[in-house]
């Protein structure tokens, strides 16, 4: 089944839609996040946890994955769905972002990235043909365009050499596809340039993609420069194509992403914030290791139906996190994807009751920032 995007419904006060993915591998309700699975796996989750907390659809990384185990490892074992026992949609980032994290282990050139692989010093050529002959190999549901992310800060002069790059680079991956069923996105850079933000968009939107995604945000820039181009830019994409906010974020980022009319989202922040004892709730952040938590028989979340709220409380929590048990991550992981989860159906509820707007506006002003 080919790929297919139905915008369902647009909020009149917002820029926010609800709409839905078809992707050969299911369904994806949109505004959707997609928790990280960098290495074919979302740390510390099973595959069945993470369709209990909600997830329909994770995000798997090209790079990692073309270092270790291999593409070619993983195509002769059946492509990435079977080889990570995860039977639902996929996407793969192209790992420009992670090339550009490489810093000095990497050189940019006209046609690709000479990098060496941070595992072992091994030296690599990834060009856009190569970037797509990997996703296709890894047979993900979405596959995105290698892009130059560009840096922040960055020059004029910088970040028109880096456009130009990106939308070269854009030109080959739509060339090099040969998988009709596979969507690919293109992505918008030009750093904090609004000119060359909206000069991205007609160039790449001019290409053709099945999507679109903002890129070379969550670089270090302010969050009023994310939110000046997520609330300038989206708005140019085409309506009819799922947009897609990349690396974003905290929950009061994804709420106002949402209302600018961004569809997907992704981000190591709730993973990531689990693993350190870090935990969202619908009142306050949990720092679980504080040492107020040691006598509280209360869950993390009494509103919250994720598995660790149902079974744990705040202070076996803490015992775990604090004797260094794995069970800790675990269970903290599972509670923050479910929060994550949460938070996007009660966003996709508002939207279809027609008063996101209200949820918007209360949500980022509530204490705690939760």
């Amino acid at each position: 089944m080919p790929f297919q995007f139905d915008l369902i419904k647009k909020d009149i006060s917002t820029s926010a839609r609800l709409g839905r993915m078809i992707t050969p591998h299911g369904m994806v309700n949109t505004p959707a996040f997609m928790p990280v699975g960098t290495q074919g796996t979302v740390k510390s989750m099973l595959p069945e946890e993470i369709k209990n907390c909600g997830a329909e659809i994770i995000l798997a990384n090209t790079y990692h994955l073309y270092l270790r185990p291999g593409h070619e490892t993983i195509k002769k074992l059946g492509g990435l769905h079977k080889f990570m026992h995860w039977p639902y949609p996929l996407l793969t980032d192209s790992g420009g972002f992670q090339v550009f994290s490489l810093g000095a282990l990497r050189k940019i050139t006209s046609d690709g990235v000479l990098f060496s692989s941070h595992i072992d010093g091994s030296r690599h050529f990834l060009s856009p043909q190569k970037a797509i002959e990997i996703q296709e190999a890894l047979d993900s549901d979405i596959m995105m365009c290698l892009d130059d992310c560009t840096p922040y800060p960055a020059t004029l002069p910088q970040t028109k050499k880096s456009l130009a790059l990106t939308v070269k680079w854009a030109k080959l991956c739509s060339e090099a596809k040969t998988n009709n069923d596979q969507a690919l996105f293109g992505i918008i850079q030009g750093g904090t340039y609004m000119d060359l933000r909206r000069q991205a968009v007609e160039e790449i939107v001019s290409i053709g993609f099945d999507g679109y995604a903002l890129g070379g945000v969550s670089v270090g820039e302010p969050k009023e420069i994310m939110q000046a181009i997520a609330d300038t830019i989206t708005p140019l994409l085409p309506e009819d194509n799922p947009r897609y906010l990349m690396g974003v974020g905290t929950p009061q980022d994804i709420v106002y992403g949402v209302s600018c009319g961004i569809d997907l989202f992704d981000c190591v922040i709730p993973t990531r914030s689990a693993r350190h004892g870090l935990l969202f709730t619908n009142s306050e952040k949990i720092v679980i290791k504080n040492s107020r938590w040691r006598e509280n028989n209360y869950p993390l979340d009494e509103t919250c139906d994720c598995y660790t709220c149902k079974n744990y409380s705040r202070a076996y929590l803490r015992h775990l996190f604090i004797a260094g048990e794995i069970l800790a991550m675990i269970l903290n992981t599972i509670h923050n994807i479910r929060y994550y989860m949460r938070l996007m159906e009660k966003i996709r509820t508002a939207l279809n009751e027609g008063n996101f707007l209200q949820f918007k506006n209360e949500f980022l002003t509530k204490k705690g920032g939760a």
